[in-house]
Order: structure tokens, then sequence, then C-alpha cells
């Protein structure tokens, strides 16, 4: 299956019954990224967390007694 990278638009292949084909082929709103591309944004939001400038909002849950 060839895929496209949503970030720089690099054409790359996947093998067709891997479990990230069968996400993109059924679910039209996943989309590709390739490994270059996957791994910038991951180094630099490392460096934003270490930075301290970096919040994650999570939403508070409540713990239900039942």
């Amino acid at each position: 299956m060839r895929v496209k990278c949503v970030i720089c638009d690099n054409i790359e292949s996947i093998p067709d019954f891997s479990p990230e084909a069968k996400k993109l082929r059924n679910r039209p709103i996943h989309t590709f990224m390739c490994q270059s591309c996957n791994q910038r944004i991951e180094e630099k939001t490392k460096a934003r967390i270490d930075s301290g400038n970096f919040r994650l909002y999570r939403s508070v849950t409540k713990d239900d007694e039942w």
C-alpha cells in the first residue's frame, strides 16, 4: 500500500496487511506520518517538556465508589 506523509508529502509503501494499513483503509480520519517526521516531532516535544513550557491538560475524573 502506498501512503503519503501528511507533513512532508513523502510517499512510502507499507505492507498491505499490516495493522497500520488496515487502520488507514477502514478509518479515513487516521493519517500517516513518516518515521523521520514522527521522530522529529518526538524530539521537539521532549525538548519542550524539559524546558518547563509544556503543560498537558487532562480532564479531571472523579473516582466512583461503586
